[in-house]
């Protein structure tokens, strides 16, 4: 059964003042749409405002401008986003994995493995692999040898973790990533393509998630780094030699090739593509599906998109840029023409 707690206890836990019947009972965090008795129903933006006439919900949480929307208890607070994200978490904790070694793990002698570990069914652990305390190692995870992941780091099933790379403290790693495959570096001689040997590691500090069949790639010299706090979701390509700020969130289908140094607290839309050796700065925003092609060295918010068309009107719309030279040329002539004109 799902524990309840009253609007006073979460208060107490999360923050936030109540008003209303402090002892109102809540177990589970619902949408307004399938809100029933029991729920709490987090109220973050004006477009679900309206829809508050027809919940039945027991409970809500809301801004204080919106404090006076609905007669129900609820809880006040300054940023409901972020006090929903709390709130699902306290309600919805993680189910503890059973500490110890399963019998069908693989585990090299010289691994350190801490008993408040758990390492799964089917775990492959190289040698010289350290793990500190808490670490969780999902099934059919690989991490190879002279891996170092600290203190509650999760591996979930089947990520695999490469030679020599480093995980920090507190990472979650979600089923599928790869951590540390070698970097796509090669030299052309004679028209055939020789592979540099990719001597970097991967480096992840602490608090970084990295989302499902996410892959950074190690260094080519350097280390490709990951810094404190930095969110990934899903299918996300880094490339070698990458440094991503602390605190930049990148969501999934992006492509980062390498050498690009991406800084703090960025936003990077799904689907965008940043071209290899750019720099861009602090606090700066890319919208989805945008392409990169220079640094951004002030922050801002910045988009390459064409708005969709048919594909007929996109195709006129393609000629009609492939001839931009040629008409600005032809209207810097006019201009010229006219000027003359207007002097004699």
């Amino acid at each position: 059964m799902m524990k309840q707690y009253s609007l006073g206890e979460i208060a107490k836990l999360l923050g936030g003042s109540v008003i209303g019947d402090e002892d109102t009972l809540v177990s589970r965090v619902s949408s307004i749409s399938s809100a029933k008795s029991g729920d709490i129903c987090v109220i973050h933006t004006s477009k679900y405002q309206k829809s508050l006439a027809t919940c039945r919900a027991s409970a809500y949480v809301l801004a204080g401008k919106d404090s006076d929307l609905t007669a129900l208890p609820r809880i006040i607070v300054d940023h409901p986003y972020a006090y929903f994200a709390k709130l699902t978490a306290l309600l919805n904790p993680p189910i503890k994995p059973d500490l110890g070694l399963a019998a069908t793990a693989v585990i090299d002698v010289t691994a350190t493995i801490p008993p408040s570990c758990s390492v799964a069914a089917l775990a492959v652990i190289g040698a010289n692999v350290v793990l500190g305390e808490n670490v969780v190692i999902g099934s059919g995870c690989v991490i190879e040898h002279n891996v170092s992941i600290a203190d509650n780091s999760c591996l979930e099933a089947n990520a695999t973790i490469k030679h020599h790379s480093i995980i920090g403290e507190n990472c979650h790693i979600f089923s599928g990533a790869v951590i540390g495959s070698d970097g796509f570096g090669y030299a052309q001689e004679a028209d055939v393509w020789l592979k540099i040997p990719q001597i970097g590691r991967v480096v992840l500090h602490n608090n970084v998630d990295v989302g499902a069949n996410t892959t950074i790639d190690r260094g080519t010299l350097d280390d490709t780094i990951i810094e404190e706090g930095v969110k990934l979701d899903n299918l996300i390509q880094i490339g070698h030699n990458c440094i991503i700020g602390a605190h930049t969130v990148i969501a999934g289908c992006t492509g980062v090739a390498g050498s690009a140094k991406i800084g703090k607290h960025c936003k990077i839309g799904g689907a965008a593509m940043i071209l290899g050796h750019l720099e861009i700065a602090d606090h700066v925003t890319v919208s989805p599906g945008s392409m990169i092609t220079r640094s951004l060295l002030i922050a801002d918010t910045y988009t390459a998109l064409m708005p969709f068309q048919t594909h007929k009107a996109w195709l006129n719309s393609a000629a009609n840029i492939r001839h931009l030279d040629s008409l600005s040329d032809k209207i810097k002539s006019l201009e010229k023409h006219i000027a003359l004109l207007k002097s004699s």
